[in-house]
């Protein structure tokens, strides 16, 4: 990747950079960040839309690159941004509509875009605490399941999301996208099956796995006693009996009409309101 995109020194504080190239190299190095490849080299992924940006920065996650659309130029949030980049000593590149639209590969672009640092959770440090809920994904393969999962977690309030053996990447722009922001909101672990259990052993939680050979259902589970990993299987092979066994509980979602199986987001979802539906209120605002 080229020296700009990485240096990110003092000496571009103040700096607005104008492209209108699409062979400019800092560009040609954020297109590349839609391959797991390079967002893996370089510890950064893109968020698109001024919302997205916000709500990362709000948060505290740390920003490399604004870019935004000359159109989009003047007006306040995104000064805002391009000042708060700039302070924190990112870069902030003005470009034209068909930079942004090639970057973000869609026909009518958000205006603005951010690059951003990745974030994991060790799964070492995740203790859990009574009333948390945490997912835990087997192998999850589809951007849009994942994003909506992520989202779902944030709006039902739980603890995170634990990624287990070969996934989808939760920091592709697609993945990304589907989130809405939740993804700069929901803390995010990875391992593998054999790390997940030696942790599952220590952590005092109790799992609840859905499985189609589960006997329980899900309604009449006690999610009160302890701390709660409710663990999702595969979209088309589901659980393996290996990750089956450690669950306290297997529970299925009972069923009628033709339909034999719910997408894992609906699934995961479903699975994940009844889990907190003790701790949620309206009168809370939540």
């Amino acid at each position: 990747m080229s020296k700009d995109f990485h240096d990110q020194g003092p000496r571009r504080v103040g700096q607005v950079k104008e492209v209108t190239s699409l062979a400019n190299p800092i560009i040609k190095d954020i297109k590349a960040l839609t391959n797991k490849k390079s967002r893996e080299e370089s510890g950064s992924f893109l968020a698109e839309g001024l919302k997205l940006v916000i709500d990362a920065i709000e948060l505290g996650w740390t920003i490399r690159t604004l870019v935004y659309a000359k159109a989009a130029k003047g007006k306040p949030l995104v000064e805002q941004m391009a000042a708060k980049t700039v302070a924190s000593g990112g870069l902030v590149l003005e470009v034209s509509e068909k930079v942004i639209a090639s970057i973000t590969r869609r026909d009518n672009p958000q205006m603005v875009v951010g690059i951003f640092e990745q974030r994991w959770k060790m799964l070492r440090d995740i203790r859990p605490r009574d009333g948390e809920t945490w997912v835990a994904l087997d192998r999850v393969r589809d951007p849009g399941n994942l994003g909506t999962i992520i989202r779902t977690a944030d709006a039902a309030g739980a603890s995170g999301i634990i990624l287990l053996g070969e996934t989808t990447d939760p920091f592709s722009l697609e993945t990304v996208r589907a989130t809405m922001g939740s993804v700069f909101a929901v803390p995010v672990a990875r391992a593998t099956p054999e790390e997940f259990i030696a942790w599952r052993k220590s952590a005092g939680v109790s799992v609840v796995a859905t499985h189609l050979a589960g006997a329980v259902d899900y309604r009449t589970i006690d999610y009160r006693k302890k701390p709660v990993v409710l663990l999702m299987g595969n979209e088309q092979s589901g659980l393996p009996d290996q990750l089956a066994r450690e669950a306290d509980a297997l529970a299925r979602i009972p069923q009628q009409g033709r339909a034999d199986s719910l997408n894992l987001a609906v699934a995961t979802a479903v699975m994940l309101f009844e889990a907190r539906r003790h701790l949620l209120s309206l009168a809370e605002g939540k």
